[in-house]
């Protein structure tokens, strides 16, 4: 990746600009994954069990997913892949917001948002009166944007996984 991460601009001095897709080109698979395990390893030192749990969450998605009520996106910046994120079903009138994922050379460029708006949007157009979500209470950057979207944090829980003792969390909001 070779966006500036601190300038978070192209070199010949024009703004960044993030686009937003729907995920299904060569490779977007690979890549969901692929990142969110050297992005974890170098931020949070989390082992190869939380890339295979990605790993089960995109083939399972791949494999059976639902289009009328279930998609997923990539965020793009200068053709290059730098962010993506899930909705799956959870249940008939509820969805589950998975697997957002920012590179650290994109953020500060509104990618996390515009996923999350992209996925909220979504999920109130296929009539889901609810969306929810699952994260760890390390991930400081992405809380902020799930408080942005109008998440309220529902339960925290104790558990030991990808090799460190974490809390997870429980978010949701209505749509």
């Amino acid at each position: 990746m070779t966006l500036s991460a601190t300038e978070g601009a192209r070199p010949e001095g024009g703004a960044a600009r993030v686009v937003v897709r729907r995920l299904g080109r060569p490779g977007d698979l690979g890549w969901v994954v692929l990142a969110h395990g050297e992005v974890y390893a170098e931020e949070f030192g989390w082992d190869t069990s939380f890339e295979a749990l990605v790993a089960r969450i995109v083939a399972d998605y791949a494999g059976h997913h639902d289009p009328a009520r279930e998609a997923s996106w990539i965020a793009e910046v200068d053709g290059e892949r730098v962010g993506c994120v899930f909705c799956v079903a959870a249940g008939e009138e509820t969805a589950q917001l998975r697997i957002l994922l920012v590179h650290p050379a994109a953020r500060g460029l509104g990618a996390g948002s515009l996923l999350v708006g992209t996925c909220l949007d979504f999920a109130r157009a296929a009539g889901y009166r609810r969306i929810t979500l699952w994260t760890n209470d390390v991930l400081a950057a992405a809380r902020q944007i799930y408080v942005a979207a109008g998440f309220q944090l529902v339960d925290e829980e104790r558990h030991t996984s990808f090799g460190h003792d974490l809390v997870g969390q429980n978010w949701a909001r209505d749509l």
